[in-house]
């Protein structure tokens, strides 16, 4: 009798040991769930983080490959530039030499003429005379135009050369401050505009221009084409408060300051 209240007692104190061993780990189990999810949640968090960050590097990567090939095709262009303005240069020097020798050689046979025209010259020396008088001004007049286009090309090198080179101030093309213009034709599809100067009058690849109508700023457009009496233009984003129709008056945006 007494072994069976003692297995009695034993089961009793088993079980009561095995509740409270349930109760404890019922306790515990939503707070380790709880745990479980939040780690869960990190790890997600931190995966989406390492592949964005891994996006954006390889961005940044692209990015500075990109810039990188920028400098180096602006630096070429700076070369070239420099090339250019340096022949130029050089041609108008040759020019101006040309010119002082035309002119002088001018000068030797008008005095030669009146001299002769004073003596007893026969026809043909006087005839030979002012043919070498005649030829020496077309040559002068030659090299005069030539030196004419030579310069404005030389200024519109160096104008677009100090984009590379020059200050703050000078990252614009500098334009004549009494260069004026007209649009003749308008593309509104792809927002270009035709103006009636172009290189003769003293219009500059890239130089810019303020588009007005009635003292009344309409856009702003940039020189992309020049030929000898007209010049195509791009109109700059952002600038355009209006739409250019034919008219319109064009003015330098970056006038160059008085020489």
């Amino acid at each position: 009798m007494l072994l069976r209240i003692s297995l009695i007692v034993a089961i009793i104190a088993g079980l009561a040991a095995g509740g409270l061993a349930y109760m404890e780990v019922s306790d515990k189990i939503p707070t380790l769930t709880k745990q479980r999810d939040d780690e869960h949640t990190a790890k997600v968090t931190a995966l989406g983080d390492l592949a964005k960050t891994r996006t954006e590097l390889k961005k940044t990567q692209g990015d500075l490959a990109q810039t990188q090939q920028d400098l180096a095709d602006t630096k070429s262009e700076r070369d070239k530039a420099t090339a250019r303005a340096e022949a130029q240069s050089k041609r108008a020097d040759e020019l101006s030499d040309k010119l002082a020798k035309a002119v002088s050689e001018r000068d030797d046979a008008q005095n030669q003429l009146a001299a002769y025209k004073a003596t007893d010259l026969t026809p043909d020396q006087v005839i030979k005379l002012n043919k070498n008088l005649k030829d020496a001004q077309i040559q002068i007049e030659a090299i005069t135009a030539e030196k004419h286009v030579i310069e404005r090309n030389l200024a519109s090198i160096k104008a677009r050369l100090l984009k590379y080179e020059g200050d703050e101030n000078d990252r614009y093309v500098k334009l004549k401050a009494d260069l004026k213009g007209k649009i003749v034709e308008v593309d509104p599809k792809w927002d270009f505009v035709v103006l009636d100067i172009g290189d003769e009058q003293g219009a500059v690849q890239d130089g810019e221009m303020l588009v007005s109508r009635d003292g009344k700023l309409v856009a702003k457009v940039i020189i992309c084409r020049v030929e000898k009496d007209t010049c195509i233009a791009n109109i700059v984003p952002g600038w355009k408060l209006g739409d250019p129709i034919e008219g319109d008056v064009v003015s330098p945006a970056h006038p160059a300051p008085a020489s």
